[in-house]
Parts: structure tokens; C-alpha cells; sequence
């Protein structure tokens, strides 16, 4: 009976573990992250498109062997991309580390502080970007690219995200 015990504990941590891994990398959980941040500026919600996710995944696939941040080129998407190595860099965690740019966004001069980044912001909230698609893969080096698109794409100059 013991012995059954033990394969079954195995089991639960096993499947704990792998639930886990994939949690936060959800398309669900890609969307959900943005709409919250949208929904803090009062931006309607993006819905996952099967299309741009699609270009993403492919994008991601050819960053695979030297996972630099890189922007695709020609793309008919507004983009963000995100690397992290060291641990297991969840599509939630890139999501929030582009919203951490909020602080460093002054809406009303429609500008970065100096010397800051703050366009991953503004292309997470902008107010007519409504279809999305992220990726996630694990760089042959061992850490992880993430890469979200914005169809229609955002950040134009002169113009508020909102």
C-alpha cells in the first residue's frame, strides 16, 4: 500500500509541476494581463487573434538561437518583446514588465521621463490596438524570448494611447 502512496505522490507533484510550467502562458493569460492594465486607463479589452499569433510565434521561432531583442521587420503590427534568462520568464511576467513603464509615462505631455522607456506602455494600452497575439519560446541558451503584436499597431507620434 505504501508503494502506491509514494507513485501517486510522485504523480500529484509531477502533474502540480507541469500545470505550473504553463501557467501565465496561456493566450488567456496574455490577454488578461493586457486587459487589466487597458482597464486601469479606462481602454476597452484585446481579444487573442489566431492571425497575429501566428506572426508572433513564427517571430519567435527565428530568435530562438540567439534570443536578441531584435524587432521584426516589415511588420503589419505594433510589437513588444521581452528576454530573461535565469528562470523560467513567464508571458505574465513580460506583460507586467512592460505595464511597469507606467510609472515613467506622464499622459498629459505624452512623454517618457528622461531617460526612460516607456513605448511597451503605451502599446499595451492603446485604446485602438484590439486583436493580439503574443509567443513564448526558450532560447537555445536557455533563456526565454516573449513577443506580443497589436493589431492595428499603436504608438504613433503625436497621439495619446488613450
Amino acid at each position: 500500500m505504501g508503494h502506491w502512496n509514494n507513485a501517486l505522490l510522485l504523480l500529484a507533484i509531477f502533474m502540480a509541476t507541469l500545470l505550473l510550467s504553463r501557467a501565465q502562458n496561456s493566450p488567456q493569460d496574455f490577454v488578461d494581463a493586457h486587459n487589466q492594465a487597458r482597464a486601469q486607463v479606462g481602454v476597452g479589452p484585446m481579444t487573442w487573434d489566431s492571425r497575429v499569433a501566428s506572426f508572433a510565434q513564427n517571430y519567435a521561432n527565428q530568435r530562438r538561437g540567439d534570443c536578441q531583442l531584435v524587432h521584426s521587420q516589415n511588420r503589419p503590427y505594433g510589437e513588444n518583446l521581452a528576454y530573461a534568462s535565469g528562470f523560467d520568464f513567464t508571458g505574465v511576467q513580460a506583460v507586467n514588465l512592460w505595464v511597469g513603464e507606467k510609472a515613467d509615462y506622464d499622459y498629459n505631455s505624452n512623454t517618457c521621463a528622461p531617460g526612460k522607456a516607456c513605448g511597451h506602455y503605451t502599446q499595451v494600452v492603446w485604446r485602438n490596438s484590439v486583436r493580439l497575439g503574443c509567443a513564448r519560446v526558450q532560447c537555445n541558451n536557455g533563456a526565454w524570448f516573449v513577443t506580443c503584436n497589436y493589431d492595428p499597431p499603436g504608438n504613433y507620434v503625436g497621439q495619446k494611447p488613450y
